[in-house]
């Protein structure tokens, strides 16, 4: 049952163990690709592009997880719970990726079952499959308000979507030079709009649904007189369509834009195209 409105303490706010965990997280990060790079051998430290969007990574995160949006978002509106999905699932993992040096994320995936897991869920296809099939039975009804009540449960599903969105993401932001997984050119622009294709179903259920669908949000006290359960589902479907849209048409753009740039770099002559730095994203 939701907490009446208004009795919420500063700790369901704003979550001091999120930021706790998160400002660990970057203390580890900053020490490992700075100062103590140089007892791993090959490495570098992180560039200042590097540790900027790990930065960035790092705020969403909290943003998402640790501030009042979670909190309103798991007991008042589906609009603020899809707002932090699309910070979890389409704004944070590819600036985390991004933002890690080529050597340490060869490091964490060293071991060979480690290895193993990451070649089978970085398969295109499958990790296509697996991130909007998870997604999509998400946010059936029966399935979202069965988990809905049960904490641990949410936790562990959120978990279970974050890492396949890492995996979806994979083939577009791979750091690693020798990714087998990493597409290219026509074959990465084809793999986001497969994506932006396969989510599309889910969110057009709660836009335009004819009635509300979930039973935690229907029965939750309503914050706003103007928004209530129905329209607070259409404007979370809304959200999460339109966060992924501008991701993914900036990431489209940005594919473009390289691929066709290379593809002009391949047309010119030896000597005008020689030492062209060809991009790895």
């Amino acid at each position: 049952m939701s907490p009446a409105t208004g009795s919420a303490t500063f700790s369901d706010l704003w979550s001091p163990d999120v930021m706790l965990l998160s400002l660990l997280v970057t203390t580890v990060y900053f020490l490992l690709t700075g100062p103590m790079h140089k007892r791993f051998e090959n490495a570098t430290p992180a560039t200042g592009k590097q540790r900027l969007l790990f930065v960035l990574a790092i705020v969403l995160f909290y943003v998402a997880q640790g501030s009042p949006i979670s909190y309103y978002g798991h007991h008042y509106m589906f609009s603020l719970h899809m707002l932090q999905q699309s910070i979890l699932y389409f704004a944070l993992p590819p600036l985390m990726l991004l933002a890690m040096p080529e050597w340490l994320l060869a490091r964490i995936f060293s071991p060979k079952a480690l290895k193993l897991i990451l070649n089978a869920l970085t398969h295109p296809l499958v990790a296509a499959l697996l991130f909007n099939s998870l997604f999509s039975f998400y946010h059936v009804p029966f399935i979202f308000d069965a988990v809905a009540i049960n904490h641990e449960w949410m936790t562990f599903y959120h978990i279970i979507l974050v890492i396949a969105a890492f995996a979806m993401w994979w083939p577009i932001v791979s750091p690693l030079s020798d990714n087998k997984r990493q597409l290219a050119g026509l074959k990465k622009l084809s793999y986001v709009f497969a994506n932006g294709v396969l989510i599309t179903p889910a969110c057009a259920l709660i836009i335009f649904a004819s009635e509300p669908l979930y039973a935690t949000y229907i029965a939750a006290p309503q914050l706003f007189q103007s928004l209530d359960a129905f329209n607070d589902q259409r404007l979370g479907g809304i959200i999460m369509k339109l966060v992924q849209e501008l991701v993914y048409g900036c990431v489209l753009a940005y594919v473009f834009y390289h691929w066709y740039k290379a593809e002009k770099q391949d047309d010119l002559p030896m000597d005008q195209s020689f030492g062209a730095e060809k991009p790895t994203f």
